[in-house]
C-alpha cells in the first residue's frame, strides 16, 4: 500500500468526491482534438483545420483559439459535475480558470503524440514547463502519458523507466500527486483495435501496471485502460469473441491485483454507454478501481455543434447531452468504484 504526505493527501482529496471516488473529466487532447475539428470542418465543406495536411491554409492562431474556446465551454458547463478536470497548459489554462470552484485541477506534462519516425514511442516533456511551474498555475496533480510495450526491446523500456523515475522524483519534490497514464501497444501490431491485439492486450496491460507500481517510480495514481477490448468480449458485441465473459472477468481481477496503488480507468474513446457497461462489469469481476478520468465519451459529440453552429449551440448540447453523459457516468462510478484512501497505508509527516 502507498504512503502519502499530508500535502499530497489534501490534494488527492481536492481531486475526488467526499466518498473518495475520482470522477474526473479529461480534455487535455491537443492533436486529437485538432483532427476531430478538422474532420468535421471537411465534412461540412469548410477549409480543413488539420495542420498536418493543410499547413499554411488556416492560421495557427485561429486553430488555437477554437481549441481554447471549446475547452473553456466544456469546463464551464461540465466541471460542476466533475470532481476534477484534466487540462493541458498549451490550450487549457483559460478553461482551468473557468472551472467550477469545487473541481480540482490536473495538468498534463507531456508533449502531445510521439515521434513516429523513431522506434519506441519515446516520451517527451513540454519544454516550457516544469512541475513547479504547473503547480504555480494551480495544478493539484501532474498527469503524464506513457506509451509502453512490455515486450519491446530492453533498451527502449529502460529509457522509459528512467524517464518516469526522474518525473516521479520531480513530483515528489514539489509534493504533488503523480498520475501516470499508461497506454499499451505492441510494436509488431499496427492496429490496436484489431482482434490480434485484443489477444495480447491483457498481458500488456497487467504487466505494465506491475512495473509502474514499483516504489522507485513514486507514482500515486495509475490511469489505465481496462485489460480487455470490450468489443471482443462475449455478449458485449456482435464481433467474433476473443474472450468469454468468465475470461474477461478474470483479467479484470488480475489487473486489480497487479497493483497496490489507486488506479482509475480511461475511456479510450469508446461510447458513453459501453464505458458505463464496462465499469459495471469491472465491479462485478472484483476490480477495486477508484474512479475514472473520462474524456471523449463525455464531450466528443459536442465538437460537431461547435464547428457547425457555434458557441451557443455547443452550450446547449453541453447543458443537455453533455450533462446527461457525465451525471449518468458519475452514478455508475459511485456504485462501482472503491475509495482511493483505502489504499493509503498511512500519512507521512
Amino acid at each position: 500500500m502507498l504512503e502519502m504526505s499530508k500535502e499530497k493527501r489534501a490534494r488527492m482529496a481536492a481531486l475526488s468526491t467526499d466518498s473518495g471516488k475520482i470522477k474526473a473529466l479529461a480534455i487535455d487532447q491537443r492533436g486529437a482534438l485538432k483532427r476531430m475539428m478538422a474532420q468535421i470542418s471537411t465534412q461540412i465543406g469548410e477549409q480543413s483545420t488539420d495542420l498536418d495536411q493543410t499547413a499554411g491554409k488556416e492560421p495557427e492562431e485561429l486553430v488555437a483559439s477554437r481549441i481554447e474556446t471549446f475547452k473553456q465551454l466544456v469546463s464551464e458547463e461540465l466541471t460542476p459535475y466533475a470532481s476534477a478536470i484534466l487540462l493541458d497548459p498549451e490550450y487549457g489554462l483559460p478553461a482551468a480558470k473557468a472551472r467550477d470552484s469545487q473541481s480540482g485541477l490536473l495538468l498534463a506534462y507531456e508533449k502531445t503524440g510521439y515521434d513516429a519516425t523513431t522506434p519506441g514511442r519515446l516520451p517527451d516533456l513540454l519544454s516550457e514547463w516544469s512541475v513547479l511551474r504547473l503547480k504555480e498555475m494551480g495544478a493539484d496533480a501532474i498527469k503524464f502519458l506513457l506509451y509502453y510495450d512490455v515486450d519491446e526491446a530492453v533498451h527502449i523500456n529502460q529509457l522509459k523507466q528512467v524517464f518516469i523515475e526522474r518525473l516521479g522524483s520531480e513530483c515528489a519534490e514539489e509534493d504533488l500527486p503523480f498520475y501516470l497514464e499508461l497506454v499499451s501497444y505492441d510494436a509488431t501490431i499496427s492496429d490496436s483495435n484489431s482482434m490480434e491485439y485484443a489477444k495480447a492486450k491483457p498481458h500488456k496491460v497487467i504487466e505494465m501496471m506491475k512495473e509502474f507500481s514499483k516504489p522507485v517510480y513514486k507514482v500515486d495514481v495509475l490511469k489505465v485502460e481496462v485489460p480487455v477490448n470490450m468489443n471482443f468480449v462475449e455478449g458485449f458485441s456482435t464481433n467474433q469473441s476473443v474472450y468469454t465473459r468468465n475470461e474477461a472477468a478474470t483479467y479484470f481481477l488480475e489487473q486489480s491485483q497487479a497493483s497496490d496503488l489507486p488506479f482509475i480507468f480511461l475511456s479510450a474513446g469508446v461510447s458513453a454507454e459501453l464505458f458505463k457497461e464496462t465499469l459495471l462489469f469491472a465491479h462485478e469481476s472484483g476490480s477495486t478501481f477508484n474512479g475514472v478520468l473520462c474524456g471523449r465519451a463525455t464531450w466528443s459529440d459536442g465538437v460537431k455543434p461547435f464547428i457547425e453552429l457555434g458557441e451557443e449551440a455547443t452550450r446547449d448540447w453541453l447543458k443537455n447531452q453533455g450533462r446527461e453523459n457525465i451525471t449518468s457516468l458519475n452514478a455508475v462510478v459511485e456504485k462501482t468504484a472503491s475509495p482511493w484512501y483505502e489504499k493509503i497505508v498511512n500519512t507521512k509527516e
